[in-house]
């Protein structure tokens, strides 16, 4: 197919060779396969984001380094300048995690070049070796779910043994790839250590890891891995070595209901969110 004109850089550029096909399109990014040589890679083409909420960007940005003064007060104002400074650190974040995570040894697409805005990077592959599906779009046996769940965990375990949070994570993000699931759209991941809201953001992870698998493997409703991670976490005995149990005792104590009526809306959210994403899948 021909070039679209933010792929034609690339072409001049000798990036890449051809452009194969549209993969997919979201409200954040358009997706191509794209040939260099005599391989097969994936282009991920950023829109300029205009549906993240003030308080999401808030939330997913906090004590994110930027690079300059100058930057960080036009950003602070919400100046054009600023946005566009935004806009270009929400990419960045995303190209830093994917080199983080696959050097950690995290299930990721392997980056290989940002450039223009446009993000090149491995094409996850299906036994077939087209293009692997979502988890949204397989039926798992409750075998299945159960291997598949327990991997993720691990990646999970993996991502904040590195110091990151997804903050995202669910069955819409996560390939089907020949040899198990491999985590996608890293965006908004987040400092484990340094954003305030790294521990909701994991927990909800968790909770959507365990919410998908569940519907195959009912059991897994059971399970209460998030809270235990965490606190494994904050203690600093978490490891990949770490047997997680999936059961956790919460202590008991004065509840702070600003938190709780927080976590309320992002429920809502997420599922307003989830449901729409599965409106544009469907």
């Amino acid at each position: 197919m021909k070039a679209p004109p933010r792929l034609q850089a690339l072409v001049e550029e000798g990036l890449i060779d051809t452009v194969v096909r549209q993969l997919m399109s979201g409200k954040e990014a358009m997706v191509y396969v794209v040939r260099r040589g005599d391989h097969t890679l994936c282009a991920k083409i950023y829109k300029e984001a205009t549906n993240r909420s003030f308080r999401q960007a808030v939330d997913y940005t906090e004590n994110r380094k930027v690079k300059n003064s100058r930057q960080a007060r036009a950003m602070a104002k919400g100046s054009k300048f600023g946005r566009e400074a935004q806009e270009a650190a929400w990419q960045s974040a995303e190209v830093d995690a994917l080199y983080k995570l696959a050097d950690a040894g995290v299930r990721v697409p392997r980056p290989y070049n940002f450039f223009e805005g446009v993000l090149l990077m491995e094409l996850v592959t299906d036994a077939a070796g087209d293009a692997a599906p979502r988890l949204n779009d397989v039926v798992f046996s409750a075998e299945d779910a159960r291997r598949h769940h327990a991997s993720l965990l691990a990646e999970v375990v993996r991502m904040l043994c590195a110091g990151t949070v997804h903050g995202d994570l669910s069955e819409f993000n996560i390939l089907l790839a020949a040899d198990g699931p491999v985590i996608i759209d890293l965006p908004q991941a987040v400092d484990a250590a340094g954003n305030n809201h790294a521990q909701r953001m994991l927990l909800r992870d968790v909770l959507n890891l365990r919410d998908f698998f569940g519907q195959f493997a009912p059991e897994l409703l059971h399970t209460d891995f998030g809270p235990e991670m965490w606190e494994l976490y904050q203690r600093g005995l978490l490891s990949t070595e770490v047997t997680l149990t999936g059961h956790y005792q919460r202590k008991t104590g004065a509840v702070d209901m600003g938190s709780v009526l927080r976590e309320i809306d992002d429920a809502r959210a997420e599922d307003a969110a989830r449901r729409l994403r599965m409106q544009q899948s469907g």
